[in-house]
């Protein structure tokens, strides 16, 4: 028999109803508008910055060159072997995010996430197309899909899908010479990869931010679920001072003697959430502390000549305090504690580190590989040869002229395949690979000895920097 409908078991999953966030003005909302310009601008225009290197080498400031393997950042270069210094900066990058979450929370979600960011701009864009939160409200429950409705809609998406193409197209422009490949774009003689990588982050830049937007924050970010680790009872965040803002009531069900708080439950801090939760509910996880609702707030508190800061950031230690009529701690007794401080200390060291090895760093370099079959080689005259792979990088913008010698033992010389000089010429940012041989004479100690100390040096001719390698004398043994 057919199920009882009254009996049958409810969904656990409720169909998600879209957030449309009501515009505020404020000093965090300006703070959210210059983040924003800020960020797309140097997001959108750095593949554009032209940077002088040379005639061998890209003139582009900031280009990840995956053909040459190679980085560059303005008049840095960084190499392969070199992908430590990208490793430190990702270290400083996780240290800064627990800096910042110990110190006010989510500030990294509400102000310069890339979700939030391009999420801001597409609720903008809305805004101007369909109007604000009580329009896009009326137009979102509107069953009917007349003419007005269809050019609203194909208008937005329309946008959203231009921000989404110029987001993708921006991202593929650090991987090559930017005006090249946008020629080569226009023309179809661009790459596949470019056109699929265009396609991928126009789509999901489409999705995510017109669409998504804070399921991606709830969902799919693990951020939220683990910031709790980053916060302590001082940690600033986004809160209600529900001793003071309860009971709400509005201001025309206050009965005569009844006590009331200062919220009169106008719902402004939920309407312009863009999370859509309710702060007054107490600390949540979706919330990213955006602080729109401190503005929205704040506006309504001067309308009814109430005191500011109703909702504001605050610690759970300024509850205790502000409760029994205490004055709290000052702002930065909150930010500047044994946490931060050592999270601080350990951002500095990391970022000193880097700093430190990028200026000591060689323009030179080389590896030393023994050619082991056979280990060693006796010429004719009884000499001991052996040969080694050797590697010599020339991270400069032009040829260099580059000597290979040997200290450890007098008797040992060098001689290099191809040449009869101790030198050889290394192209400009390139790795040349040189087969040298060392040789002892016959009677020689290393010649002699089963394994001797020995060490390689390879000097630029040109400005007398020198790099070395220690390694192995392979000779006879007795």
């Amino acid at each position: 028999m057919p199920a009882d409908s009254d009996n049958a078991p409810q969904s656990l999953y409720a169909a998600q109803e879209p957030v449309f966030p009501k515009r505020v003005s404020g000093w965090f909302r300006s703070l959210k508008w210059v983040i924003m310009i800020v960020t797309l601008g140097v997001y959108y225009l750095t593949p554009w910055i032209r940077w002088d290197r040379g005639p061998q080498l890209p003139d582009q400031a900031v280009l990840v060159d995956m053909a040459h393997r190679r980085f560059f950042f303005f008049w840095i270069e960084i190499w392969p072997h070199e992908f430590y210094f990208v490793a430190g900066l990702l270290v400083m990058a996780g240290l800064g995010l627990f800096l910042f979450t110990s110190a006010m929370g989510r500030v990294w979600c509400g102000y310069a996430c890339p979700q939030t960011v391009w999420t801001d701009l597409f609720i903008l864009v809305e805004r101007w197309i369909e109007g604000d939160r009580n329009a896009r409200l009326r137009l979102h429950r509107q069953k009917k899909w007349d003419v007005r409705k269809v050019r609203l809609r194909l208008t937005k998406w329309t946008v959203w899908l231009i921000i989404g193409l110029l987001t993708g197209g921006a991202w593929v422009f650090y991987f090559t010479d930017a005006p090249t490949l946008l020629v080569d774009l226009f023309t179809l003689n661009a790459h596949p990869i470019a056109y699929t990588t265009i396609a991928i982050l126009t789509a999901t830049t489409f999705f995510f931010g017109g669409f998504a937007r804070e399921q991606i924050c709830i969902y799919a970010c693990p951020w939220p679920r683990i910031q709790a680790a980053m916060m302590d009872e001082d940690t600033l965040t986004v809160g209600y001072r529900e001793w003071r803002g309860e009971p709400r009531k509005h201001s025309d069900e206050v009965k005569a003697g009844e006590a009331q708080g200062d919220c009169i439950d106008c719902m402004a801090c939920v309407n312009v959430c863009p999370m859509g939760i309710d702060i007054r509910d107490g600390q949540q996880m979706e919330c990213i502390t955006c602080a729109l609702c401190i503005d929205a707030c704040d506006d309504i508190m001067a309308k009814i000549g109430k005191p500011r800061g109703l909702i504001d950031y605050l610690a759970l230690t300024d509850e205790q305090f502000e409760r029994q009529g205490k004055t709290p701690k000052k702002v930065m007794n909150h930010i500047l504690r044994p946490r931060t401080i050592m999270y601080t200390a350990l951002w500095s060291l990391v970022g000193f580190g880097l700093l430190f090895a990028l200026f000591i760093r060689s323009d030179i370099e080389m590896t030393v590989a023994p050619v082991r079959n056979p280990t060693f080689i006796t010429l004719s005259d009884g000499s001991i040869r052996n040969t080694y792979e050797v590697r010599l990088l020339n991270k400069h913008g032009d040829d260099r002229p580059f000597r290979i010698t040997v200290t450890g033992d007098p008797a040992v010389r060098v001689q290099l395949e191809g040449t009869p000089y101790a030198s050889v010429n290394v192209p400009a940012n390139k790795t040349h690979l040189q087969r040298v041989y060392l040789i002892a004479p016959a009677g020689s100690d290393p010649a002699q000895a089963e394994r001797s100390d020995v060490r390689l040096w390879v000097e630029d001719i040109s400005n007398g920097d020198r790099a070395y390698k220690d390694t192995i004398f392979n000779g006879k043994g007795n």
